[in-house]
């Protein structure tokens, strides 16, 4: 952490860079960072090199995120690139073209992280990537109000699935207490995220239970999603980003898969398991990565069908054999 902090006082001009299809710890990392490091001083653009999902938007922060395109355009001339959330360079789009071009800092909580940058504070025993960044906020010297321990706690709450998953350790409720102490709102975060649905992701949600298939003895649930799927109910990847929780809340599953197809021959598989199965590892052998209990990949040149067909056999010999063992 220190080598990445003193990174961080070095330069007066950061680009702080999230991951592509952002989740709540990403957004709440990249937007807890980018308003600390202004407080302090920094000129800062925040980046994130994919469409923001629309329930962020009451945010009024998600606004300053940038793709690669208009952080291009605004001229900006970073002197250092902070990679939040991040275990990999393809998972930050366009931004990694800026590798090897400026001094890079990563601050990620992910197993399967692979070191990239110049300064790499890794560390797997976190919850959310947003405790990291609440460390590196207060070793610098920020102060936090009622919106920036709101949106820092925003990541906490997301990445432990509102304090369910079992990384939900002491040292989260710990920094949770600290977040709502400083004025935090974490009835705000639960609104927004939990009770904000559509009308649409419900229909489309019955249409991913009625191609629900269940194998393994009840130890595995997946089921899919794809273009026309979404086209028929007004719905984008977006609408679809929860459903693997409600297929893991199934009784007896132990690992539950969502293949969503986002554009034609690019499939997302976002993963969940419940007790034994390491998730980080087979998500990794697919060309994904993540965490023991939550993690993706990304494939293309497949349609969703070819990919099922794929990740299923292998999962399955994966889970007889780490279930034997």
């Amino acid at each position: 952490m220190k080598e990445v902090v003193e990174a961080i006082k070095k330069a007066n001009k950061v680009l702080v860079v999230g991951h592509i299809m952002p989740d709540g710890d990403d957004i709440s990392s990249v937007l807890s960072l980018s308003k600390g490091l202004r407080s302090i001083g920094k000129e800062v653009i925040s980046g994130i090199d994919w469409k923001i999902p629309w329930i962020f938007e009451e945010l009024e922060e998600v606004k300053d995120i940038v793709d690669y395109q208009k952080f291009l355009d605004s001229g900006f001339d970073p002197k250092l690139m902070v990679v939040v959330d991040v275990s990999s360079p393809d998972r930050i789009g366009d931004f990694q073209n800026l590798i090897g071009k400026i001094p890079v800092a990563v601050i990620d909580h992910h197993a399967t992280n692979d070191e990239f940058a110049n300064f790499n504070w890794v560390d797997k025993s976190f919850g959310a990537c947003a405790q990291m960044v609440m460390r590196v906020n207060k070793e610098l010297g920020v102060k936090y109000d009622e919106n920036l321990a709101t949106i820092n706690l925003m990541g906490i709450l997301t990445d432990t699935g509102f304090l369910r998953f079992p990384n939900a350790d002491a040292r989260v409720y710990e920094d949770a207490t600290e977040l709502v102490k400083l004025g935090g709102k974490p009835h705000k975060i639960s609104s927004m995220i939990l009770e904000n649905k559509r009308i649409e992701q419900f229909h489309l949600f019955a249409d991913v239970l009625e191609k629900m298939k269940i194998e393994l003895d009840g130890k595995l649930v997946y089921s899919y999603i794809t273009q026309e799927m979404y086209k028929k109910h007004g719905c984008t990847d977006e609408d679809s980003s929860g459903f693997v929780h409600e297929l893991r809340s199934i009784r007896g599953v132990e690992v539950a898969i969502m293949f969503m197809e986002i554009r034609p021959k690019l499939v997302h598989v976002s993963m969940r398991s419940k007790e034994w199965f390491d998730l980080s590892q087979f998500a990794k052998s697919i060309g994904g990565g993540g965490h023991p209990r939550a993690a993706g990949a990304s494939i293309e040149g497949k349609d969703v069908f070819e990919v099922m067909d794929y990740v299923i056999p292998k999962l399955k010999e994966e889970m007889s054999r780490g279930e034997k063992s």
